[in-house]
């Protein structure tokens, strides 16, 4: 064991996005996790990373001795994991009531998008209807087309998973004081919202610079966009401040003097973009790459996702890791004592979990 939640028992009731992807974090972070599936499994993806680390056990949540079995794993766990629509866990008689009594001292996590409360609290959604609602889907793309979707890192990932291990980790540390656990709400709406803080501070400061295209950081600003090379490949550019602003017009061969230009400006942002398009055109993204990535010019190479485990840079650091023959993420963040580690893939439903919840002191027969 290692990581420095390690020794931390965390019981997963199977979910979608964003409740597996926080779990994986736990575990990478040390955590010892069981996973409670349902008979036959859930469908989920044939290599699905987001999953690695468990165990699992099979449990029919509508019987009553599997429900007792659920209660007496959950008497000896610290943390409980789950993402169901509000009311589902009260439902199947698993609820934060029931398992704070047979355990004062869980920290009883719960990730929906909508939260446990308000008028759409038990609406169906998914990543692209939270951040919609926030605003924060509002300020990307072009003026005149429809906001193209950030995958589902900014709901399902950043606004969920991330807060609610982040929620999980504050509880345990005030547990070591008060002795007692609690219940977490993490909706994706409010993890999103807490992300938007900067655009609100932009908002604030500049009247008018979030709408689509005056967003700097939305790909409107010149010196922070994507450009086409030679080869049709890209390059990102994201030189903001003004002196690594000039540097970037410097190195590519644009003599226009931006030194004077207000933050929040956007007169003068056609010309400059079309000078840059026709600037990058004229060598190939590795070029590009190979002049400037190491300079304050703040150019790197926009990679697919195959070949980013291959760049100088994450390989020296060894940003990805390898499980059986499957590349991907390795643990973050780093620790200088107590690594985090990669355990094993995505276990088969009722796989190794009735022996590690026997460890555990669950006796009672299935």
């Amino acid at each position: 064991m290692s990581g420095p939640l390690a020794g931390v028992r965390v019981l997963e009731f199977t979910g979608i996005g964003p409740g597996p992807f926080a779990t994986m974090l736990l575990s990478d972070l040390g955590c010892e996790v069981t996973r409670i599936d349902r008979p036959g499994g859930d469908p989920r993806l044939p290599v699905d990373i987001t999953s690695r680390g468990r165990v699992s056990v099979e449990l029919d949540l509508k019987d009553a001795n599997a429900v007792a079995f659920a209660l007496d794993a959950i008497a000896r766990a610290d943390v409980l994991i789950e993402g169901y629509r509000p009311g589902v866990m009260e439902r199947l008689g698993l609820g934060p009531e029931v398992a704070l009594a047979r355990n004062p001292r869980l920290v009883y996590g719960r990730v929906t998008g909508w939260g446990q409360t308000g008028p759409l609290a038990n609406a169906a959604g998914h990543d692209i209807n939270y951040i919609a609602l926030t605003g924060a889907l509002h300020a990307l793309g072009n003026p005149g087309t429809p906001p193209p979707p950030p995958l589902n890192l900014v709901g399902d990932f950043g606004g969920g998973a991330l807060y609610l291990a982040l929620g999980v980790v504050a509880a345990l540390y005030e547990r070591d004081r008060s002795g007692r656990g609690q219940v977490i709400d993490a909706a994706i709406v409010d993890g999103v919202a807490s992300l938007t803080a900067i655009l609100h501070s932009l908002a604030a400061s500049f009247p008018g610079s979030t709408e689509r295209g005056r967003l700097g950081l939305a790909g409107g600003a010149p010196n922070y966009r994507c450009y086409e090379c030679a080869d049709g490949e890209y390059i990102a550019v994201g030189a903001l401040e003004p002196q690594f602003h000039a540097l970037l017009l410097e190195s590519v061969g644009v003599g226009l003097d931006v030194r004077d230009r207000e933050p929040g400006e956007t007169a003068g942002w056609a010309e400059e973009i079309a000078a840059l398009d026709a600037a990058f055109r004229r060598r190939t993204r590795d070029e590009w790459a190979a002049l400037l990535e190491r300079s304050d010019a703040c150019v790197q190479p926009v990679l697919a996702l195959a070949d980013a485990a291959q760049h100088p840079h994450l390989a020296a650091r060894q940003t990805y890791t390898e499980v059986e023959g499957v590349t991907q993420p390795a643990p973050a963040p780093r620790f200088s004592r107590t690594p985090g580690r990669v355990g094993s893939s995505a276990p088969q439903p009722g796989e190794g979990g009735l022996a590690r919840l026997r460890e555990w002191g669950v006796l009672r027969d299935l």
